[in-house]
């Protein structure tokens, strides 16, 4: 596997954060009762497909994997940084986190019944970010589903935003553009939420969630 520059940079501003991102996030789902709805929408859907085995790519500390497992689902994380994995390894040692890229997937192809991307492809330059896509596709099941968080540039005249992000250099991105990249690679959507920011949230950017669907045969 090549490794790319900003692979390097994202792994290493990572695993130099890793205990503070985890204390700082490791319950953020509780107060979070829109991300625990499009969650559960999530593992309703990938349930039905691919044995309801899914992968949470850019896992961090492993919280969110842990609460797809809670649902009922085969749940497990990937992610760049050791440091976080191995915090999630120890945080929930009954599932399994392994180190890797989401660009070339240790997973075989039709697989899963569900890929979760949360805030991980964001880190990675735009001209790439098809490529993730059509690794997503690879090992979905046919049926099977993904759903990918991102922050919403400020409108379709900027389809992609660099953010001054605490960690790592990160884009946002226009959420009609990202769905016409998933649409390309054979990822239909089939729902969205939008959430406004709050008025006490630091950034003042829209998160978008977009479900999407892998076609069958």
């Amino acid at each position: 596997m090549v490794e790319h520059d900003a692979l390097a940079t994202t792994r290493e501003a990572y695993d130099a954060v890793a205990s503070t991102y985890a204390r700082m996030f490791g319950d953020s789902l509780r107060d979070s009762p829109l991300d625990r709805a499009i969650l559960g929408a999530f593992a309703e859907v990938a349930r039905v497909s691919g044995d309801g085995r899914v992968a949470d790519l850019g896992c961090g500390p492993g919280h969110v994997t842990a609460h797809l497992a809670g649902a009922g689902l085969d749940a497990f994380g990937v992610d760049a940084s050791p440091a976080m994995i191995e915090l999630a390894r120890r945080a929930h040692p009954g599932l399994r986190f392994e180190v890797g890229s989401m660009a070339a997937l240790d997973i075989a192809d039709g697989v899963l019944g569900g890929v979760l991307s949360r805030w991980s492809v964001i880190h990675t330059p735009p001209s790439e970010v098809p490529l993730l896509l059509a690794e997503f596709h690879r090992v979905l099941a046919p049926g099977g589903h993904l759903l990918i968080g991102f922050s919403a540039s400020e409108g379709p005249s900027r389809p992609t935003q660099v953010f001054d992000h605490t960690v790592a250099p990160a884009h946002r991105w226009w959420p009609d553009h990202l769905a016409a990249l998933l649409r390309a690679c054979g990822l239909a959507e089939v729902a969205r939420m939008v959430r406004e920011p709050q008025p006490t949230d630091r950034r003042q950017f829209k998160g978008i969630h977009l479900l999407a669907r892998k076609a069958e045969g």
